[in-house]
């Protein structure tokens, strides 16, 4: 990586370790029932697809679109599904994806939407937490890193659409968001 505004917080081999080791938790935590993993999109793709092969059982994957970040590099508070699920979760174990977990306002919608659907459980996997950033209380049941509120991008994180392909995690320095 050659870009000046880029500084690597987690290396992909870091990143990497940790999925297997959530991999193996969640095998561990999940040895009956059907269990489902609802990656929110954009953002969650490949830590939805990393941490699938991770599992050693029998898992299903489908996608939610839900934003409340925009083009901007802060939450409007104003939550919306841009995509829903494709099939029902009534009386499955459900593990909602997450690329992040900043304010929590984004995850405590969801929660709250899935509910309703009467799956057999929730939990929560944020390959990042930055729980000093917390507005609303959400619990993660499998974190991969806790990190500081610095604005981060690559493995699937974005700023307006750029950066997702990115193997490493890195901080964004504010002169790039210009």
């Amino acid at each position: 990586m050659n870009n000046p505004q880029l500084r690597v917080l987690i290396s992909d081999v870091e990143i990497q370790k940790r999925v297997v080791e959530i991999g193996a938790q969640i095998t561990r935590d999940y040895k009956e029932g059907d269990l489902v993993l609802v990656g929110i999109l954009k953002g969650a793709f490949i830590f939805v697809a990393d941490l699938a092969r991770a599992i050693h059982r029998p898992v299903r994957m489908d996608f939610i679109g839900i934003s409340s970040y925009g083009k901007g590099k802060t939450t409007s508070g104003e939550v919306k599904v841009t995509k829903d699920l494709d099939a029902s979760i009534e009386g499955s174990n459900i593990i909602i994806v997450e690329d992040i977990v900043d304010t929590g306002v984004t995850l405590s919608y969801l929660i709250g939407l899935l509910h309703n659907r009467k799956p057999r459980s929730i939990r929560i996997a944020a390959l990042l937490d930055k729980p000093e950033r917390r507005l609303r209380p959400v619990q993660v049941g499998y974190t991969g890193f806790t990190i500081q509120d610095e604005f981060v991008v690559g493995y699937g994180l974005d700023f307006a659409e750029e950066y997702r392909g990115l193997k490493d995690i890195c901080v964004l320095s504010e002169g790039d968001a210009g």
